[in-house]
């Protein structure tokens, strides 16, 4: 899967706050532990913000899916950088592209399902995820 431009320039990102900056291309991509063909990059964790916030990078492979979950506890947030297809956000279809940006409340049931060439988010979640 290659990635798209926008998202590809995130590997020479960084998070900076005082007293601390992290390279993104120094954050390992890891499995998502419950949804194949998805994998995340921890860009800022809940280490890093006290609990406050986290933001994840989320490569979903072409024809994959995030399955219906819920956060009990957390709002989240899609950006969409590459890639297009369909999120599912309190049973209203979405229509992803780069450019649309989604908002899932706590306790909001929703899933991702990625098109041919993939899908590419930036996901935020307050509070923190990890």
């Amino acid at each position: 899967m290659s990635k798209s431009e926008t998202f590809a320039k995130f590997d020479n990102g960084q998070f900076v706050i005082p007293n601390c900056k992290r390279e993104f291309g120094d954050i390992p991509w890891t499995k998502h532990p419950k949804f194949e063909g998805v994998e995340l990059n921890h860009l800022v964790t809940a280490q890093d913000t006290d609990g406050q916030f986290s933001y994840d990078l989320v490569q979903i492979a072409p024809n994959k899916s995030i399955k219906n979950h819920t956060h009990e506890k957390q709002l989240e947030t899609h950006q969409v950088v590459g890639g297009s297809e369909t999120c599912i956000n309190a049973g209203t279809r979405i229509e992803y592209e780069t450019g649309i940006i989604s908002i899932m409340p706590a306790g909001i049931e929703h899933a991702v399902t990625a098109g041919a060439d993939g899908l590419y988010l930036f996901a935020k979640f307050f509070s923190a995820s990890c």
